[in-house]
């Protein structure tokens, strides 16, 4: 489920009030036991966008970049299990996915390739694939970013199951 939040900056001086529209990763029963063990868990796992910024955290993974280096949003799916829970990188391509959920997810392409698998930055992706409950609403929002309210109408309701 998507939803608004509301975050404060980290000045002392002069708090920013920044609108976040957070998305909530999708997770298969079979699947939590091994994700919890890596640390993923639904309050560790989201990606959050705001009016310039796209941030998604997978546990101790975390992918930031500019709204603005984000190509194209698209859904996927359904997936496989064996290729899509937990963190995982691509050899063909040097794509990640944050996978909790073989049901389906987003396809996102950046501009410039990130960093996001491994701490020392080396390996930078030029895709990401996540598993979150509203798929159809962070695509929209990803391939409207300066329409914000895009999917800030339906935040409080999940999409139709496929």
């Amino acid at each position: 489920m998507a939803r608004i939040v509301i975050a404060l900056s980290g000045r002392l001086h002069s708090p920013i009030l920044t609108p976040e529209t957070r998305y909530d990763f999708s997770f298969a029963a079979v699947a939590r036991p091994m994700l919890a063990a890596l640390g993923v868990r639904p309050a560790t796992a989201w990606v959050a966008v705001t009016h310039d910024l796209l941030d998604v955290r997978f546990g101790p993974w975390r992918v930031r970049t500019p709204l603005v280096n984000v190509f194209s949003a698209e859904p996927t799916g359904p997936l496989n299990a064996v290729t899509v829970l937990g963190p995982r990188l691509s050899l063909a391509d040097l794509g990640l996915t944050f996978g909790s959920d073989t049901r389906g997810g987003v396809c996102i392409r950046f501009r410039r390739p990130v960093r996001g698998f491994e701490p020392f930055g080396l390996l930078h992706h030029p895709g990401l694939t996540v598993t979150v409950t509203t798929p159809g609403l962070l695509v929209t929002r990803l391939n409207r970013p300066d329409d914000p309210s895009a999917t800030t109408r339906s935040t409080s309701t999940t999409e139709p199951s496929r």
